[in-house]
C-alpha cells in the first residue's frame, strides 16, 4: 500500500540548547512550560540492579523511576511521559508473565504514549496483541502497516495531546524487522519507509493539525557508525523537517543531554536517547512565548 493512501487510511542538567535560534532569556511576557519525560529499551528491568553488579549497580528500578516521575509532575503539571520501544524481554519478569507486568506498571506510572521496538514481538505480534489490554496508554508507529494484522486499528499512526492550550503531535518509527525478527513473530506487518512516512505525516501534524510541538518516538536507532548511511535518528533528523524533538531506542545509546541536529531548512531540533534497561530518565523542557515560540533544555536523569 502507498504510503498517503496508509496514511490517509490510518488518519482515521544541564545545558541549555536552542530551537529555532532562541535563547530562552530573550522571552518577553507570559511563558509557558511543558515537560517531555522519557525511557526506552527498559527490557523488563523491573527491579533495580543488584548492588553487586558489574556494571549498573544499584541502578534504575520501576519504583524509583515513579517517584522521580511524581516529583516532576509535582514540579509541572504540563508533562508528559512516553516510551520509544523495546519494553519486553530482558529478565524472567517477561518469561513468566508475558509483557502483562510491563504494560500494567506503566500503566501505574501513567506513560501517554509509547512506541513499538522489535522486541516487542518476542511473544510475537499475537502476544503483544493479548497484553494491549494491560496498556492504559496509546501505542503510535507511522511506518508499521499492521492492516492485515491483530493489531489492525489498535495502533495509531500519531497522537495529539494538548497540554495548556499547546499542542503535541507525537507519531512512532520502527525499524525494518526483516532480517531481524522471525517473519512468523510479526507475520503481516507491512515496513513502510521511515523518510518518506516522516514526511508525509510531520506536513499532516504541522500544516493540517496545526501541531506546536511535533515529537517523533523512534526505535530506529540513534547512529550506525559502521553503515552511516542506514537510517537512523541522526540521519533522519537531517533529511526531514517540521520535527522538534525525536526520542531515539533500540541502539542503547547513553547520552547525557540531547544531540542538537540542523534539519533540511537549517532549523535546530532535538535527538535524545537515555541508554537502556530504566537506568535513566530523560528530560526535555520546552518553553513556548506569546507568539508560541519555543526553546529547549534537555538533561539525562539517574535512576
Amino acid at each position: 500500500m502507498k504510503r498517503r493512501n496508509f496514511i490517509k487510511q490510518i488518519g482515521v542538567a544541564s545545558t541549555l540548547t536552542m530551537v529555532g535560534g532562541l535563547t530562552l532569556p530573550s522571552f518577553r511576557g507570559k511563558q509557558r512550560h511543558i515537560t517531555i519525560l522519557h525511557t526506552n529499551d527498559t527490557h523488563s528491568q523491573i527491579e533495580p540492579f543488584k548492588p553487586t553488579h558489574h556494571r549498573n549497580p544499584n541502578q534504575g528500578g520501576v519504583a524509583r523511576r515513579a517517584t522521580l516521575i511524581e516529583q516532576i509532575r509535582t514540579q509541572n503539571k504540563n508533562t508528559l511521559l512516553l516510551d520509544a520501544g523495546d519494553i519486553f524481554q530482558g529478565t524472567p519478569y517477561f518469561n513468566y508473565f508475558g509483557g502483562a507486568l510491563e504494560f500494567k506498571l506503566m500503566s501505574m506510572l501513567k506513560y501517554d504514549v509509547a512506541t513499538i521496538g522489535n522486541h516487542d514481538f518476542d511473544n510475537a505480534i499475537d502476544g503483544l496483541y493479548k497484553q494491549l489490554p494491560n496498556a492504559k496508554f496509546d501505542f503510535v508507529s507511522a511506518n508499521y502497516n499492521f492492516e492485515n494484522t491483530v493489531l489492525d486499528t489498535h495502533v495509531k499512526p500519531y497522537q495529539i495531546i494538548v497540554k495548556d492550550g499547546i499542542k503535541i503531535g507525537i507519531f512512532g518509527l520502527g525499524i525494518e524487522l526483516d532480517g531481524l525478527v522471525s517473519k512468523k513473530m510479526y507475520k503481516e506487518t507491512g515496513y513502510l519507509d521511515p523518510i518518506e512516512i516522516t514526511q508525509d505525516i510531520t506536513n499532516k501534524l504541522k500544516n493540517e493539525e496545526k501541531c506546536d510541538l511535533i515529537i517523533c518516538l523512534s526505535h530506529l536507532g540513534y547512529y550506525y557508525k559502521n553503515n552511516p548511511d542506514k537510517i537512523s535518528d541522526l540521519n533522519l533528523a537531517k533529511i526531514t523537517k517540521n520535527i522538534d524533538l525525536i526520542i531515539g531506542g533500540h541502539t542503547h545509546t547513553f547520552l547525557p543531554k540531547p544531540t542538537i541536529v540542523k534539519n533540511i531548512d537549517g532549523k535546530n531540533i532535538l535527538v535524545n536517547q537515555v541508554g537502556a534497561y530504566g537506568i535513566n530518565l530523560g528530560r526535555i523542557d520546552f518553553y513556548f512565548d506569546e507568539q508560541n515560540n519555543k526553546t529547549a533544555k534537555g538533561t539525562t536523569i539517574l535512576v
